[in-house]
């Protein structure tokens, strides 16, 4: 459903990612595994059209993404939740949500998505006429997660969902992701705390891929939880390749 091949992203003449490939299908979750800095959100970025890529191709559901603005991305099924969530602190939650489904074709669904996001975030119901500054980190992630699926999307990235959050939180959101997917919604996110990643469904494939991701940053495929799975180190800058300790 996503193929990124050889990807490039440059900041300046800073080089942020270099022959970054990665593959999601339709139905998965995936999680991208690296550490703070390792370029992660510059390839959601890259992929939903924030970064100009330097090179590579990006192809979404057979559609090449190569000069496709950001905003039409939404009218192609893939949205994007961008890191640190981003809302607007000063308009409501229901205000936020409503920006979600600003596409003419989605304002027609609006009340009806509304009840699909409400069913999912019942809190949010109760505050949806509070301003976003003054919800707590855990429920402004809710209202970043609910604004994105109020677009009806086919494939959904989520930039660090479970940054800055409590256990309880990381366990809520979690069990969102596993109940998006479970309606047909595709997940790519990301994640840097190994041991805190999720494991989503039974299949779940986490991938990452490139230079310069760090070496201790992993692929692994997952039969059951990521904590005991086969790991398999990313080649780093001198393009080795070797496993991980321990179940390799």
């Amino acid at each position: 459903m996503l193929s990124v091949e050889g990807l490039e992203v440059r900041y300046g003449g800073y080089l942020a990612l270099s022959g970054v490939s990665l593959a999601v299908g339709a139905g998965e979750v995936a999680c991208l595994l690296g550490a703070n800095g390792s370029g992660k959100s510059s390839l959601l970025n890259a992929v939903s059209g924030l970064v100009p890529p330097a090179a590579g191709r990006v192809v979404f559901d057979g559609v090449p993404l190569t000069g496709v603005p950001t905003y039409r991305l939404l009218g192609l099924g893939l949205a994007h939740v961008l890191e640190r969530r981003r809302l607007f602190p000063y308009m409501t939650v229901l205000e936020n949500l409503l920006l979600g489904a600003y596409l003419p074709p989605l304002r027609p669904g609006r009340v009806a998505a509304l009840e699909r996001v409400y069913a999912l975030f019942p809190v949010l119901r109760d505050k949806r006429g509070q301003l976003a500054s003054t919800l707590s980190g855990g429920e402004q992630q809710m209202v970043a997660i609910a604004r994105a699926l109020m677009a009806r999307p086919r494939f959904l990235m989520l930039d660090e969902p479970f940054l800055g959050l409590a256990p309880r939180l990381v366990e809520l959101i979690a069990e969102t992701i596993q109940r998006i997917n479970r309606d047909g919604v595709t997940v790519l996110f990301t994640e840097q705390a190994i041991r805190q990643s999720p494991s989503p469904t039974a299949a779940t494939s986490w991938r990452a891929g490139g230079w310069p991701w760090p070496a201790r940053a992993r692929t692994c495929w997952a039969t059951s939880a990521c904590t005991g799975s086969t790991w398999v180190s990313i080649a780093d800058g001198r393009g080795d390749r070797r496993s991980a300790p321990g179940r390799a």
